[in-house]
C-alpha cells in the first residue's frame, strides 16, 4: 500500500529556501499535477488508521489540505471543515497564528463548536507550527480532536498528542528518501 504516493515522493525535485531543504510534490505543492490514484491510496491509507467513529467533521488547511480532505470526506460521507487563509468574520471564528520552517501567515477556523468530535488532516508536518496552532484553536472551541493523519511527516515534532503519518521521510540537498509507512 502506498506504492503510488512513495514513487511520488522519491521523485520529488529539492530546492532551496534559505537553509530549508524544501521538496515539491503534487501531494504538497499540487504541482506539476495531483493524480486521483494517489488521492484515493491515501484516502484508503487514512480509512484504515484513524479513527472515524462519531467523528462529526473532517479539518483540514487551505490549500493542499483541501484535496486530501474532500478524498476523505467522499470516502466516508463525514463533512469537511477547510480553514481558510482569510477571515470571514462570522460569529465563532478563530484566527490561526502559524509559523512552519518557510513562512508564516494567519489561518480563520470557522464551522466548528463545542462538542464536535473532529479528525485533523493534513498533507506534511515539518516544524508541527500548523498543526499546533490548529489544535489549539480547535481546542479553544472546545470541540474534541479524536484523531491526526498527516500523509507526509518529516522530522519527529511533537505536539503533545499522538499524531499518525502515513510516510516518514528525510529530505536531502538533492533527494528525498521515505524512511518508514504506517501501512
Amino acid at each position: 500500500m502506498l506504492k503510488r504516493l512513495i514513487q511520488s515522493l522519491e521523485a520529488s525535485p529539492v530546492m532551496k529556501r534559505g537553509e530549508y531543504n524544501y521538496f515539491i510534490n503534487p501531494v504538497t505543492d499540487g504541482v506539476p499535477l495531483v493524480e486521483p490514484a494517489i488521492l484515493r491510496e491515501i484516502g484508503c491509507a487514512m480509512v484504515r488508521v484513524l479513527d472515524l467513529e462519531k467523528i462529526d467533521k473532517i479539518v483540514v488547511c487551505e490549500a493542499m489540505g483541501i484535496p486530501i480532505g474532500i478524498a476523505l470526506s467522499l470516502m466516508t460521507d463525514i463533512p469537511l471543515v477547510i480553514v481558510r487563509k482569510r477571515p470571514y468574520g462570522l460569529p465563532g471564528e478563530v484566527a490561526v497564528h502559524q509559523a512552519t520552517g518557510y513562512s508564516k501567515g494567519e489561518l480563520y477556523l470557522n464551522g466548528v463548536g463545542a462538542g464536535d468530535r473532529v479528525v485533523i488532516i493534513d498533507d506534511v508536518c515539518s516544524t508541527g507550527g500548523t498543526l499546533r496552532a490548529l489544535i489549539s484553536a480547535i481546542e479553544q472551541t472546545k470541540a474534541e480532536i479524536v484523531d491526526i493523519c498527516i500523509v507526509i511527516g518529516r522530522g519527529d515534532e511533537d505536539l503533545g498528542r499522538p499524531l499518525k503519518t502515513l510516510v516518514q521521510i528525510e529530505v536531502s540537498e538533492d533527494h528525498v528518501r521515505v524512511v518508514d509507512t504506517c501501512l
